[in-house]
């Protein structure tokens, strides 16, 4: 694997133009703990002087930033330089590709179809009917159950579990501990006996290509049709997607989100961490959600909506939590007292 780079070799491989020697970097680094082997970038103005002190081999940096540099400095000049230090990254950080094999702890079922060059790792379990695409890599202590599809170039990271017939794209990741499948959360009321009766959940789970899942993340497969999550989807950590819901593409999820059933997320829509959705709604594409808020109803216009309590010392939260638990009663004095005064006529002008 290739350890340095030139600035020269960089801008060959990702564009942007370069400026400046053209020296090797093999490191990414911020400004303030850079030095003459690194890269770095300035993507917001205000660490100006802090890029400008940077010891940093190379520095990436937008168009309008670039004169304030010194003409021997090395630079790569770029319109969005944090995209392309994402890019340089995985430059220098490239993908492990699959060490084909299996091991020899892994249970397989022979109706398997298991494209050849992929990795199946330590204590693994795969179920009848499974079909695997190439290069994909499955790492220690996962499960796949049966009748599951994987599309070429997969990752999954030790601990995943696939529930039966869920299908995955291509270049898909899985963190650890994500479980893909389980039973949505569906339970009639029995009035004659009492108790809860467990819907049987028929559908599956499908997720496009691209799509990146954080640690312990849970999607709940379908009560009649399949929960499905689009292309390019980001899904953080410990987010909670129930039955039948749908995840439009290029959308990214924050952690410790909670989306209820058969609710619909448009595509390019950002959603805060912690931000609960209730079950049954449409999100429109392009909607930014606030963490922390609470969307209790539809959203057909896009637009950044939040609804989240600003912080506040305790006493003060105290005192205002008092007046809102009067707000109604306010509401019916004032309207009252509107509707006790003079009407006043139009004026014209």
């Amino acid at each position: 694997m290739k350890t340095s780079w030139l600035l020269s070799e960089i801008t060959a491989t990702l564009g942007g133009e370069g400026r400046g020697a053209d020296v090797a970097v093999s490191r990414l680094s911020a400004l303030a703990d850079a030095g003459g082997g690194d890269i770095s970038f300035l993507s917001n103005p205000k660490f100006k002087t802090d890029a400008l002190a940077s010891p940093a081999g190379i520095l990436i940096v937008a168009p309008k930033m670039a004169a304030e540099f010194a003409a021997t400095r090395s630079l790569i000049v770029a319109d969005d330089p944090y995209l392309y230090f994402a890019r340089v990254a995985r430059l220098l950080h490239p993908l492990q590709a699959a060490s084909a094999g299996i091991h020899p702890t892994a249970v397989v079922d022979a109706s398997a179809r298991i494209a050849p060059d992929c990795e199946i790792g330590a204590h693994v379990v795969i179920g009848a009917n499974v079909v695997m695409g190439a290069g994909c890599r499955v790492l220690a202590g996962c499960v796949i159950e049966n009748d599951c599809v994987l599309g070429e170039g997969c990752l999954l990271h030790p601990r995943v579990t696939l529930y039966a017939a869920c299908r995955l794209g291509n270049r898909v990741v899985l963190h650890s501990g994500c479980v893909i499948g389980a039973d949505g959360f569906g339970n009639a009321w029995d009035k004659q006996n009492r108790c809860w009766y467990k819907i049987v959940q028929m559908g599956a789970v499908q997720i496009g290509d691209d799509v990146e899942i954080g640690a312990n993340t849970t999607i709940d497969r379908g009560a009649l049709a399949d929960t499905e999550i689009g292309h390019g989807v980001r899904i953080d950590n410990l987010v909670q997607i129930a039955h039948n819901v749908k995840i439009g593409a290029h959308t990214a999820i924050a952690a410790c989100v909670g989306i209820a059933g058969s609710t619909e997320i448009g595509a390019y829509c950002i959603i805060g961490g912690a931000a609960m959705f209730v079950g049954h709604i449409h999100i429109a594409d392009h909607t930014v959600i606030g963490g922390g808020t609470l969307v209790s109803h539809s959203i057909k216009e896009a637009g950044h909506y939040a609804s989240s309590y600003p912080l506040q010392q305790h006493k003060d939260w105290v005192r205002n939590a008092v007046h809102l638990r009067h707000l109604n009663e306010w509401h019916k004095k004032i309207r009252k007292l509107a509707q006790a005064l003079p009407e006043t006529p139009d004026t014209q002008e």
